[in-house]
């Protein structure tokens, strides 16, 4: 079997891993990894070991869907506790790194009163030394500003700490990835070795390329029992689909979530890429239906349902560039995208408001996103708008419709929309929920909750679309496709007051003539295209 000729099974699924957890960005990029494994996972881990059984419950109870509770069953106690022991001890470098930026935000309170900062950086820990810079902002708040590429090259930065691990999509829903750990298990092949890795690229280009056994085996540096397993996630044949590519025309795909793929002969462009690898389901598009290649890759903002490792991975080889809006670069709650995907070995390129990237036969705008960050000043999130076919398509993420004045600039400098994505997540999770572990000032409960993750309600879509002139609106990103339970956690059922205002939305748009619909699963447009 060395030297025969295979495919990658179409159903395989990674799950990158840091210090056994989720990679997402916030548990990745290390300024905010560091307080994430800090001041979340070990608290998290501590009350796990101290009851088990409770955490175990409370996992599985639908009641706490979504919440910080580890689902492991209690026989397996020790290994969370061997897990432990491992990340006090190999990540320590990270952990001081974590605390050192508590204390000197602790410093910067108490003595940066508006009067000269020179004499705070002697007493800053050492950790942070050439790290950050301290300044004022125009209303005299003083805050730290980290030099993100430099701390990638730190101590901070722990490859040694990543992971992957490679398996079947068994149409089991996996345990929420914000707070269980990936134990081994004996049907999941566990890699020792970066994101970065360029083995990964040549073993996922092996679901178009064929390739062997013995080359995989070497690009991946597997050992015999490494070399066993992987054999079960390779097949002599592809399953391609016949009609990933577009021989004529303009196409549009929803492939669930917030993942759009935009086809022409000349071009291919997805958004937030979140790709079901169940082969086995039906009605919905899986890693089968995706083109070759895809010329780029829209990413609309940082949280873990629009950039998801798992899949960005599977794209390893197949992308032309991943465009990324801009960071506010250094505020600590606003990582660098672009960064991010770098270190999966990916190529990214930023975008501020209004950047425009010409292709054949259109163009992609970046244009503003509102909202759904808790009122952070985070400024890694963008809509676009792409000229595509001779259409003018919108894609709106979670951007909320708090000031519609906003969509009518983006009208007179880019003209009416076609067609406009919008999703109406609208009552959104409290600001603790995602962002507890980087704030360094005790938050009340009654504040956090004011300032929820929310994007547009029913009035708000109305004026986004009213502003835009859009004359088609698909509301998109609502997390009800089933596969993206392990990610997003919700439970809607008829009586939540997201879908109420989504009928709502229908209903408005009915009645002005706008065609809308509530999109779930896959969906397809197709029209002849004009330039």
């Amino acid at each position: 079997m060395s030297e025969e000729l295979l495919f990658l099974r179409p159903d395989t699924i990674i799950e990158p891993l840091a210090n056994r957890f989720y990679a997402s960005m916030y548990a990745t990029a290390p300024v905010t990894a560091a307080m994430n494994l800090a001041f979340r996972n070990l608290p998290m881990l501590e009350s796990y070991l101290a009851s088990p059984e409770w955490h175990f419950a409370a996992a599985r109870d639908p009641k706490f869907r979504g919440g910080f509770f580890v689902n492991i069953e209690e026989q397996r106690k020790n290994e969370v506790e061997a897990l432990l022991a491992a990340i006090r001890r190999d990540s320590a470098d990270v952990l001081r790194f974590a605390e050192a930026i508590a204390e000197a935000e602790k410093i910067i309170r108490e003595e940066a009163t508006g009067y000269d900062l020179r004499p705070l950086y002697p007493k800053l820990p050492p950790e942070l030394s050439g790290l950050v810079e301290i300044a004022y902002d125009t209303g005299n708040a003083a805050s730290l500003h980290f030099l993100e590429p430099l701390i990638y090259k730190s101590k901070a930065y722990a490859e040694d700490c990543q992971s992957v691990q490679l398996s079947v999509e068994t149409g089991i829903e996996r345990p929420f990835v914000m707070s269980t750990p990936r134990l081994p298990s004996p049907d999941v092949l566990e890699l020792n070795i970066p994101f970065r890795h360029p083995g990964l690229e040549e073993l996922f280009l092996s679901r178009i390329r064929p390739t062997t056994l013995a080359a995989l085996r070497e690009a991946l540096e597997l050992g015999d029992a490494e070399a066993a397993r992987l054999a079960d996630l390779l097949v002599p044949e592809p399953s391609l689909a016949s009609d990933r590519h577009v021989a004529a025309g303009a196409r549009i795909r929803y492939w669930g979530h917030a993942c759009l793929l935009m086809q022409t002969p000349d071009v291919a462009i997805m958004t937030d890429p979140f790709i079901s690898a169940d082969t086995d389901a039906t009605g919905r598009y899986t890693y089968n239906d995706l083109p070759d290649r895809l010329d780029y890759v829209l990413i609309t903002h940082g949280h873990s349902d629009h950039l998801v490792p798992e899949t960005l991975l599977q794209l390893r080889g197949r992308v032309g560039t991943f465009v990324v809006p801009r960071t506010s670069r250094g505020n600590l709650c606003d990582p660098s995208l672009a960064l991010y995907l770098r270190s999966f070995g990916l190529p990214a390129i930023e975008v501020d408001d209004f950047d425009e990237i010409e292709f054949p036969g259109g163009k992609i705008v970046s244009t503003p996103f509102f909202g759904e960050h808790a009122d952070l000043d985070i400024r890694a999130k963008s809509t676009y708008w792409i000229n595509l076919g001779g259409k003018s398509i919108w894609v709106g993420a979670d951007s909320s419709g708090l000031d519609p004045v906003l969509y009518r600039h983006i009208r007179r400098h880019l003209g009416a929309v076609n067609i406009a994505f919008l999703g109406m997540e609208c009552d959104g999770a409290p600001l603790n929920w995602q962002y507890q572990p980087f704030i360094t000032k005790a938050l009340p409960k009654k504040m956090s909750d004011s300032r929820k993750m929310s994007g547009s309600n029913a009035e708000q879509a109305g004026a986004i679309v009213t502003e835009l002139g859009a004359e088609e609106a698909y509301i998109y990103a609502m997390g009800e496709e089933s596969w993206l339970g392990h990610v997003m956690a919700t439970s809607y059922n008829e009586d939540s007051y997201q879908l109420q205002q989504i009928a709502e939305f229908e209903a408005w748009c009915s009645r002005k003539g706008v065609k809308a619909a509530h999109l779930l699963d896959q969906h397809e447009w197709h029209w002849s295209s004009s330039r």
